[in-house]
């Protein structure tokens, strides 16, 4: 019971204040691996995993000595992104279009510089949809099942995908198990993401159609099945060409409604919050049966 009311509390503490201002563990974890990196890296799948290992090892065993309700805290980053997405939507509804292109490219890795207004818009509700699964949902998962190792460690590996497990002429080899292993940590955070947006959407057929039609066409197994669940339930489409450092990459068309505005910003806000309460609630309750057998 310490344990769930830790979750609970950790979760209110960052609906409430957000991210720490200062001294963020998670910027202080990605300087040591930054350091580390410069020892450990090669061009090699071996390499990769060592780097991964090591550190994502050390987190779990740092977790042993941090108390549940610091770590979900820490980790957890869900009212962070709502209000990034907020100052997009803002700017969108005020008619700012390159200050709002700035912003965006604040929460998403794809060239903002030439967007229009949808494009604008949709990059910021992929990045609430993807981001209220790696931000909030799976971080849940792996706290009601592990408590504050698995939370630390599953932000060390989410972090170390997103310095390393891109794919790059450094990084292709290298960074192959830091991508293999976020994506299989983040696997039933996503589920239950685009199960809960199906259930708490405005379109529950239209999501679910959605999601078992489209996700799979998505590069991404886990951003997938969120963002066709968020486009079918908010009823826009989302999806299509991105370009990444001049490269353009076809992450598919997801759903079959109008590009989004920044209208529908706000609405997807909004599904984040019940979904991030809702699965608050499921891994309470999912953790309570398991204590009861």
């Amino acid at each position: 019971m310490t344990h769930l009311l830790g979750l609970v509390a950790g979760y209110v503490a960052d609906r409430t204040f957000g991210d720490p201002r200062r001294w963020h563990p998670v910027a202080g974890f990605g300087r040591v691996a930054a350091a580390l990196e410069r020892v450990t890296y090669a061009d090699a799948r071996a390499n990769g995993v060592a780097h991964v290992a090591v550190l994502v090892g050390a987190a779990a065993l740092a977790g042993r000595r941090v108390p549940v309700m610091l770590a979900t805290w820490v980790v957890l980053g869900g009212t962070s992104l709502d209000r990034e997405a907020a100052e997009v939507e803002r700017l969108l509804a005020v008619g700012d279009l390159d200050a709002a292109r700035r912003q965006v490219a604040r929460l998403v890795g794809r060239d903002t510089s030439a967007l229009d207004e949808h494009g604008v818009a949709r990059a910021a509700l992929e990045s609430v949809a993807e981001n209220t699964s790696d931000a909030v949902v799976a971080p849940l998962v792996w706290g009601a099942l592990l408590g504050a190792p698995g939370l630390l460690a599953y932000r060390a590996a989410n972090t170390l995908d997103a310095m390393v497990g891109h794919r790059s002429p450094r990084y292709e080899r290298f960074g192959w198990a830091a991508a293999r292993l976020d994506d299989l940590l983040n696997l039933p955070g996503s589920r239950l993401t685009a199960l809960l947006a199906t259930v708490l959407g405005d379109d529950h057929a239209g999501a679910w159609r959605v999601w078992r039609r489209d996700a799979r066409h998505h590069p991404s197994p886990n951003a997938g099945p969120v963002e066709a669940a968020f486009a079918g339930a908010l009823g826009v489409r989302l999806g299509g060409v991105n370009v990444y450092a001049g490269r353009p990459e076809d992450r598919h068309v997801l759903g079959d409604g109008r590009p989004p505005m920044h209208e529908d910003l706000a609405r997807a806000r909004v599904l984040a919050r019940r979904i991030g309460w809702a699965a608050l609630g499921v891994v309470g309750a999912t953790a309570l049966l398991r204590r009861r057998r």
